[in-house]
């Protein structure tokens, strides 16, 4: 998983509530289990004009000019602005990687549904709970002025505006430590491989008949 330390990104406002996960990536697109790929479908409904399906060139489909992501100003947008209830539906982990793979490394909006806030920190995206008011002058200035940028500071935990205003935000310490570390859950299990492998080679030692293969 990518380690996320200090990231400064041009921000993307997505403007509307409860985005929910089939939004951000179409059911038609989860029939693969691997991590790589989804980028290309992110919002796929609003974001093309034509019905997309598997294995979609996309450079042979219908962008929808209005779609904010397809806006030129906001082309290579890596921080997304959202409103509240971001990612409620369902539990897709499939959410997040499309996110991520699309170049989004970070997320603020006034509230998450839960399973895609946990699913988040798991795949190496940054999502941020600021008040609702923060939001809506955020909202208000990346409108305002073409080629706005933020700078997450997660050691920090603040948000630096172009005007060097600071904005402090909370993140849970173990979910800290995981990001600046670029540990998902088997990362966090690799760390102790040296002390899993000696148990195991203790095990067959003492077990050796675990070794053997079952023949039918």
């Amino acid at each position: 998983m990518q380690k996320f330390t200090v990231h400064q990104g041009l921000v993307a406002p997505m403007d509307r509530e409860n985005v929910d996960t089939d939004a951000i990536i179409p059911k038609q697109f989860l029939k693969s289990i691997k991590k790589t790929g989804f980028g290309p479908n992110l919002f796929d409904e609003w974001r093309y004009l034509d019905h997309g399906e598997p294995g979609m060139d996309p450079a042979s489909r219908k962008p929808n000019p209005d779609f904010v992501l397809n806006q030129p100003r906001y082309a290579g947008a890596s921080v997304l602005l959202a409103r509240k209830n971001f990612g409620c539906g369902s539990s897709r982990e499939h959410a997040p990687w499309a996110l991520d793979q699309y170049g989004f490394r970070a997320i603020i909006a006034p509230s998450f549904a839960d399973i895609f806030f946990n699913n988040s920190f798991k795949n190496g995206l940054l999502p941020i709970v600021l008040p609702e008011a923060t939001v809506a002058q955020l909202f208000d200035e990346v409108f305002a002025f073409p080629g706005y940028k933020l700078t997450v500071d997660l050691e920090r935990q603040v948000i630096v505006k172009p005007d060097g205003a600071e904005i402090a935000f909370d993140v849970q310490p173990f979910r800290k430590y995981c990001l600046l570390n670029g540990l998902d859950d088997i990362g966090l299990t690799l760390r102790h491989k040296d002390k899993i492998a000696a148990f195991e080679a203790e095990r067959l030692a003492a077990k050796p008949w675990l070794a053997h293969q079952m023949i039918s």
